[in-house]
């Protein structure tokens, strides 16, 4: 029997506090066009489609995507592969921009 997986579910405020500390790095696992069309700024665009864990960045990860589901499949995927990371924006850029907070667009 597998062991249940561990999320942290990271709340936008709290995520904007990671951004501006500089403690964290936000994955945006949406696809290429979506995160052209607006991001939340400091974000990396790896889209889920393409996801290969063992190519992730460095350092503390938290993954965003635009409502939590694909975000949610990235931590499973890295958790697959045997990697810590397991940080979501619980609700997506839809959360983050329901709490005021700002996107860049372009």
């Amino acid at each position: 029997m597998e062991a249940e997986m561990s999320v942290r579910n990271v709340s936008p405020a709290e995520l904007g506090a990671m951004l501006l500390a500089g403690t964290v790095v936000l994955v945006d696992v949406r696809e290429a066009a979506e995160f052209a069309a607006e991001h939340i700024s400091g974000a990396v665009s790896y889209p889920l489609s393409t996801f290969d864990a063992a190519k992730l960045p460095a350092g503390n990860l938290v993954f965003q995507c635009g409502s939590g589901k694909r975000s949610l499949a990235a931590v499973e995927r890295s958790e697959e592969a045997g990697l810590p990371h397991r940080a979501h924006l619980a609700g997506g850029i839809m959360a983050w921009k329901q709490a005021g907070m700002p996107t860049q667009r372009g």
